[in-house]
Protein backbone atom coordinates (compact mmCIF):
# COMPACT_ATOMS: atom_id res chain seq x y z
CA UNK A 1 0.00 0.00 0.00
CA UNK A 2 2.98 2.21 0.78
CA UNK A 3 4.44 1.69 -2.78
CA UNK A 4 1.25 2.83 -4.46
CA UNK A 5 0.27 5.20 -2.91
CA UNK A 6 3.88 6.33 -3.29
CA UNK A 7 3.61 6.01 -7.28
CA UNK A 8 0.13 7.80 -6.74
CA UNK A 9 1.27 10.80 -5.13
CA UNK A 10 4.55 11.06 -7.74
CA UNK A 11 2.00 11.03 -10.32
CA UNK A 12 -0.24 13.78 -8.66
CA UNK A 13 3.11 15.91 -8.20
CA UNK A 14 4.30 15.75 -11.58
CA UNK A 15 1.11 16.28 -13.60
CA UNK A 16 0.92 19.17 -10.51
CA UNK A 17 4.16 20.63 -12.02
CA UNK A 18 2.69 20.66 -15.26
CA UNK A 19 -0.19 22.91 -13.99
CA UNK A 20 1.90 25.28 -12.54
CA UNK A 21 4.24 25.64 -15.85
CA UNK A 22 0.89 25.95 -17.93
CA UNK A 23 -0.72 28.18 -15.42
CA UNK A 24 2.17 30.40 -15.16
CA UNK A 25 3.23 30.76 -18.54
CA UNK A 26 -0.29 31.96 -19.95
CA UNK A 27 -1.15 35.71 -20.40
CA UNK A 28 -4.48 37.17 -18.73
CA UNK A 29 -7.11 35.41 -17.31
CA UNK A 30 -6.48 32.10 -19.16
CA UNK A 31 -6.30 29.11 -17.13
CA UNK A 32 -5.27 25.80 -17.75
CA UNK A 33 -7.87 22.42 -18.80
CA UNK A 34 -9.82 22.00 -15.79
CA UNK A 35 -10.01 18.17 -16.24
CA UNK A 36 -6.02 18.19 -15.80
CA UNK A 37 -6.69 19.98 -12.84
CA UNK A 38 -9.49 17.89 -11.68
CA UNK A 39 -6.99 14.41 -12.09
CA UNK A 40 -4.50 16.12 -10.30
CA UNK A 41 -6.81 16.53 -7.32
CA UNK A 42 -8.41 13.19 -7.36
CA UNK A 43 -5.16 11.33 -7.44
CA UNK A 44 -3.36 13.58 -4.97
CA UNK A 45 -6.95 12.84 -2.64
CA UNK A 46 -6.36 9.37 -3.45
CA UNK A 47 -2.91 9.02 -2.87
CA UNK A 48 -2.89 10.30 0.49
CA UNK A 49 -5.98 8.34 1.41
CA UNK A 50 -3.54 5.69 0.36
CA UNK A 51 -0.51 6.71 2.85
CA UNK A 52 -3.02 6.96 5.70
CA UNK A 53 -3.38 3.79 5.48
CA UNK A 54 -0.56 2.37 4.93
CA UNK A 55 0.70 4.16 7.95
CA UNK A 56 -1.71 2.16 10.10
CA UNK A 57 -0.04 -1.24 9.67
CA UNK A 58 3.28 -1.81 11.63
CA UNK A 59 6.11 0.71 11.86
CA UNK A 60 8.75 0.55 9.57
CA UNK A 61 12.13 2.27 9.41
CA UNK A 62 13.40 2.06 12.95
CA UNK A 63 16.60 1.19 12.89
CA UNK A 64 17.32 4.26 10.10
CA UNK A 65 15.68 7.02 12.00
CA UNK A 66 13.06 7.27 9.34
CA UNK A 67 10.26 5.76 11.66
CA UNK A 68 7.97 9.39 11.67
CA UNK A 69 8.65 10.14 8.02
CA UNK A 70 5.64 8.84 6.36
CA UNK A 71 3.89 10.91 9.26
CA UNK A 72 5.63 13.98 8.52
CA UNK A 73 4.70 13.52 4.37
CA UNK A 74 1.29 12.66 5.41
CA UNK A 75 0.98 16.57 7.49
CA UNK A 76 2.80 18.30 4.98
CA UNK A 77 -0.06 16.25 1.62
CA UNK A 78 -2.68 17.31 4.67
CA UNK A 79 -1.49 21.29 4.41
CA UNK A 80 -0.92 21.07 0.51
CA UNK A 81 -4.31 19.83 0.04
CA UNK A 82 -5.61 22.70 2.13
CA UNK A 83 -3.72 25.02 0.15
CA UNK A 84 -4.85 23.28 -3.00
CA UNK A 85 -8.98 23.55 -2.03
CA UNK A 86 -8.26 27.21 -1.49
CA UNK A 87 -7.07 27.26 -4.99
CA UNK A 88 -9.85 25.16 -6.01
CA UNK A 89 -12.15 27.65 -4.83
CA UNK A 90 -10.73 30.79 -6.48
CA UNK A 91 -10.63 28.86 -9.79
CA UNK A 92 -14.24 28.12 -8.92
CA UNK A 93 -14.92 31.86 -8.36
CA UNK A 94 -12.83 32.87 -11.27
CA UNK A 95 -10.23 34.63 -9.93
CA UNK A 96 -6.82 35.13 -11.00
CA UNK A 97 -4.66 32.49 -8.34
CA UNK A 98 -1.71 34.44 -7.33
CA UNK A 99 2.11 32.91 -8.22
CA UNK A 100 2.66 32.49 -4.20
CA UNK A 101 -0.42 30.72 -3.29
CA UNK A 102 0.42 28.07 -6.22
CA UNK A 103 3.94 28.03 -4.26
CA UNK A 104 3.05 27.81 -1.83
CA UNK A 105 1.11 24.24 -2.26
CA UNK A 106 3.68 23.14 -4.55
CA UNK A 107 6.65 23.35 -2.20
CA UNK A 108 4.15 21.74 0.57
CA UNK A 109 3.52 18.57 -1.92
CA UNK A 110 7.22 18.37 -3.39
CA UNK A 111 8.58 18.17 0.37
CA UNK A 112 6.13 15.51 1.15
CA UNK A 113 6.97 14.06 -1.86
CA UNK A 114 11.07 14.18 -1.34
CA UNK A 115 10.55 12.80 2.39
CA UNK A 116 7.90 10.20 1.93
CA UNK A 117 10.26 9.20 -0.96
CA UNK A 118 13.14 8.68 1.96
CA UNK A 119 10.61 7.16 4.16
CA UNK A 120 9.70 4.04 1.66
CA UNK A 121 13.36 3.87 -0.16
CA UNK A 122 15.38 3.92 2.96
CA UNK A 123 12.68 2.06 5.26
Amino acid sequence: MLVTSFVILGVAVFLGSVLAVLHLRREGAATPPWPLAALHGLLAIVGLCCLALALRGPPRGLEHGTAYFGTIATALFTMAAFVGAGLLAGRVRKWRIAGITIGVHATLAVSGFVILAAYVLAG
